[in-house]
Order: structure tokens, then C-alpha cells, then sequence
């Protein structure tokens, strides 16, 4: 009986979520140049938990920034969910992020004349979903936000602002979810439910998660950690997280 080709059994390799080869940003301020970020290297695969630190200054949120498409690098380049995001115009990058990223900041940024429901409903209605309302009422009960649907923001706790801006991350699962201090603004016992939530989310949607944070037991939560200092990536450790 023949043998089966070596290239039956093989496993065709996934590639990464994200990756980043010899980004940097400069900007111009005053006549004279500002870098922020040099040549920085890095790759995500799909489902892969890190966190970025380091000194505030260090360019950990102009990385973020710039991996997402919300900003243009001064040279180098960035593959977001296996397209070069420098050759995308404008749109293509917001129809891009409206696809596959999730976005939680640190203050929130829930649209202060909507209420829960209808800023959950925002992204989905920009994309013509149909059965949007149902989809958003179960995702913000998922959150324990059941009984605040009609609520305004300025109505909720920051805790609860913060679990709006989750059910509006994964009401679509995305490829990857990029936090930016996503715990910055809350105390101790409310960032811990919302980490609680944030990973388990995460977890259940199979999502890869970017996270930039000053909170080094979040850090250590997280099975890989990049540090960052003066633009530059210094370390990047894997951990059994």
C-alpha cells in the first residue's frame, strides 16, 4: 500500500491576526521632530492574549493606534486580519475595523445622547444588520446591563459605561479587540468584574486581545507581555497565561 505525501499530513500554518514590521511614527511639532515610536516588530495570532507596558511616554497607545488604522506610520507597515493597512484608503480601513476590531477605551466613549441600547445598536445599524435589537438587548443582559437598556450614559456608573462599551465590542465577535486602559478610570472591585467579563468574552469568541495597561496583575493575567520604553520594544516574554 503507498504511503500518503508528507504534504497530506501537514498543517497549514494560520497566519497572525496582526503583524507589524518596522513601524515608527515621527511627528512635527514646532518645527521640530517628535519619534515616538522606532522600529517596532511584532506579530498576534488568532485567539493570543497580550498586554503592552510600560512608562507613560513609552508610545504604547500610538502603537495601538497605528495597528488599528486610526493613524498613518511614518515608515513600516501593518497587516490587520491579512490586509496591509497602508494600501487601504480612508473607508476601506473603517469598513476594515467595522468587520473585524473591537475597540474599549479607557473613558469609555459611549455617545452621551444615546442611550445603552442604541449605542450597543450604532455599529450594527452603520452595517445594515438585520435583528440588531434582539442581538444588542442579549449581549447587554450578558453583561448584567438588563435592566438599564433606556438609560443614558451620564445615568450609569462608570462600571456600567464600561460593560456598554464591552456589549458594543463583541456584539459583532471580532478578529481582535485592542483596550487601551481599559480598567484606568474604575476601582479595584469594579475592574475586577470587568476584567472577569472582558476575558471571558474574549475567550468565548475565540477573539485575539491587545491590551495597554499601567496595572501590572492585569499585565500578568495576559500570556504574553511587551514591554515598551522610549518608542521601542525592550522585552517580549510568553507566559503559561
Amino acid at each position: 500500500m503507498a504511503e500518503l505525501h508528507p504534504s497530506l499530513n501537514a498543517v497549514t500554518p494560520v497566519p497572525p491576526v496582526l503583524e507589524v514590521r518596522g513601524l515608527s511614527k515621527t511627528y512635527q511639532d514646532g518645527g521640530r521632530s517628535l519619534t515616538v515610536l522606532v522600529d517596532v516588530n511584532m506579530e498576534v495570532q488568532p485567539g493570543e492574549t497580550c498586554s503592552i507596558v510600560g512608562p507613560s511616554g513609552s508610545g504604547k497607545t500610538t502603537l495601538l493606534g497605528l495597528c488599528a488604522g486610526l493613524d498613518d506610520a511614518t515608515t513600516g507597515s501593518v497587516r490587520l486580519d491579512g490586509l496591509v493597512l497602508e494600501t487601504l484608503a480612508q473607508d476601506g480601513r473603517a469598513a476594515l475595523r467595522g468587520r473585524s476590531v473591537g475597540f474599549v477605551f479607557q473613558n469609555f466613549q459611549l455617545i452621551p445622547t444615546l442611550t445603552a441600547l442604541e449605542n450597543v445598536l450604532v455599529p450594527m445599524e452603520l452595517r445594515g444588520e438585520t435583528n440588531a435589537r434582539t442581538e444588542a438587548e442579549a449581549l447587554l443582559k450578558k453583561v448584567g446591563l438588563g435592566g438599564r437598556l433606556t438609560h443614558y450614559p451620564h445615568h450609569l456608573s462608570g462600571g456600567e459605561q464600561q460593560r456598554v462599551a464591552l456589549a458594543r465590542a463583541f456584539v459583532r465577535p471580532p478578529k481582535i479587540l485592542f483596550a487601551d486602559e481599559p480598567t484606568g478610570n474604575l476601582d479595584a472591585a469594579t475592574s475586577e468584574v470587568i476584567v472577569e467579563m472582558l476575558f471571558a468574552l474574549k475567550r468565548e469568541n475565540g477573539t485575539a486581545l491587545v491590551l495597554v495597561t499601567h496595572d501590572d496583575s492585569l499585565a500578568a493575567r495576559t500570556g504574553r507581555i511587551i514591554r515598551m520604553h522610549a518608542g521601542r520594544i525592550v522585552s517580549d516574554q510568553r507566559g503559561p497565561a
